[in-house]
């Protein structure tokens, strides 16, 4: 299949109708049974061929029952377009201004059964729509751009390109304008024992290898609303095994969420879920560890980490989910110790975001906090991101802002080495009568 037509099947998807969600996700508009439906409506000579009115009626009322949410949301309408290689049409060119609604999945608490059908329940989601409908769109763009990047990400590209490769498009796909929307965080490209928070800076001569583990973790934003989603790539197969269990403990997590359930509970089933993988690489076989220290997180507006972590292991946190969080359900994956540590040279940054005024004394470090105010606020930014502002010789001033706790580091963080790791991350909404996963895509 040739590129444009990835794109453009990525970008007519209305995921919550989708025929084929991934393997841990339950679609609660499929699981009505329409191949049985279609059965019988096509077999004469079935035994129930006569009652069979009766039971294509009670699955219609039934599928009217689950997709209630649904019904509130104005239809996609996509445009005719060809999408160009590397991307370059805006999805706000795609689309009629309504963006496709994510993975639907119902709440499984049987305290919230009710939601599905409360007409108090649908009219908060109807009174949303636009807040839905912006990070949907961003949604849109991530799914689109990493379609592609998919495609042409090979080995012996070097990882600036690749990063360059991811961004070019998010910004050209997103629009960019200034904080309204845009690039979410740097392009994460860690790879094989670095599990997160890698992105290659200025001079860095780093190449992708047939034998690496490479994790891609990128966001877009739409006025501050976050999407938040990472894969892992590889092109030696016998990796195939340590992805797998690393995307099945993302899916259990994502099922298990919802609203009032406990954020250990999550971790509980994440962690049984990867340890009952065992991979084989180079003749040795390893079970599958969660990396303990890492977490999935709640999602604020201009704020990647809100506050609540979501464990990744069974870790005795009581705090629950509430209606109309945002959170990255994201899971790591290792063959090494399952913790890491930070070391290597720091590319990101985020601005403190609660901090108060603090006087500083160097006239670059005031200029320098000026930018990162002006083009990121409290969004993740990168040093790759400042040269390309045309900021120079700022490397002192950056180390005042952070002396001064007013910019936090974020080096990357690594397991042994000779160990590989894997990650796999989506964001979803709690909605009132039924979460949504918003990122997901036909990939994973």
């Amino acid at each position: 299949m040739t590129v444009s037509k990835v794109l453009e099947a990525v970008s007519s998807l209305s995921l919550a109708n989708a025929a084929a969600p991934a393997p841990a996700a339950t679609n609660p508009v499929e699981a009505d049974g329409d191949e049985d439906e279609d059965d019988d409506e096509n077999d004469e000579n079935s035994p129930d061929a006569k009652s069979g009115d009766k039971k294509k009626k009670k699955k219609k009322k039934s599928k009217k029952k689950k997709a209630a949410s649904l019904a509130d949301t104005p239809s996609v309408k996509k445009t005719d377009f060809v999408q160009t290689a590397p991307p370059s049409i805006p999805v706000s060119h795609q689309f009629n201004g309504v963006y496709p609604v994510g993975q639907i999945m119902e709440y499984t608490h049987v305290d919230n059964t009710y939601r599905t059908t409360s007409e108090e329940k649908r009219a908060m989601e109807r009174a949303s729509f636009d807040e839905y409908n912006e990070v949907r769109q961003a949604a849109e763009v991530h799914r689109q751009v990493r379609a592609y990047a998919q495609q042409v990400i090979k080995p012996g590209m070097s990882m600036i390109e690749i990063c360059e490769t991811i961004e070019n498009g998010t910004r050209t796909l997103i629009e960019e304008r200034g904080l309204d929307a845009g690039i979410a965080f740097p392009t994460g490209c860690s790879l094989n024992h670095v599990a997160a928070h890698y992105t290659p800076n200025a001079g860095d001569k780093t190449v992708l290898g047939y034998d690496d583990v490479m994790k891609i973790d990128f966001g877009t934003h739409i006025g501050g609303k976050i999407i938040d989603c990472a894969f892992t790539m590889t092109f030696n197969p016998v990796y195939d095994r340590l992805k797998e269990a690393v995307r099945d403990a993302t899916n259990t997590g994502i099922r298990e969420a919802g609203i009032d359930v406990r954020l250990s509970d999550i971790g509980a089933a994440i962690q049984e879920v990867m340890e009952s993988y065992e991979v084989e690489i180079g003749g040795k076989t390893y079970q599958v560890k969660p990396i303990r220290n890492l977490n999935g997180h709640s999602i604020g507006k201009y704020h990647i980490h809100a506050g609540k972590s979501v464990p990744i292991v069974r870790n005795g946190d009581q705090t629950k989910m509430e209606e109309g969080e945002y959170f990255a359900i994201e899971t790591f994956g290792s063959t090494g110790r399952g913790v890491v540590l930070e070391d290597m040279e720091c590319s990101h940054y985020m601005r403190t975001f609660d901090v108060q005024h603090v006087p500083l004394r160097l006239p670059k470090a005031k200029q320098l906090l000026n930018t990162i105010n002006q083009n990121f606020g409290t969004l993740a930014f990168c040093r790759r991101y400042l040269d390309r502002l045309g900021e120079k010789n700022y490397f002192m001033a950056l180390k005042s802002l952070v002396d001064n706790g007013l910019v936090n580091p974020y080096p990357p963080l690594v397991d042994i080495k000779g160990s590989y790791t894997a990650q796999y991350e989506h964001t979803i909404l709690l909605k009132p009568t039924c979460k949504e996963v918003l990122s997901r895509g036909d990939d994973y």
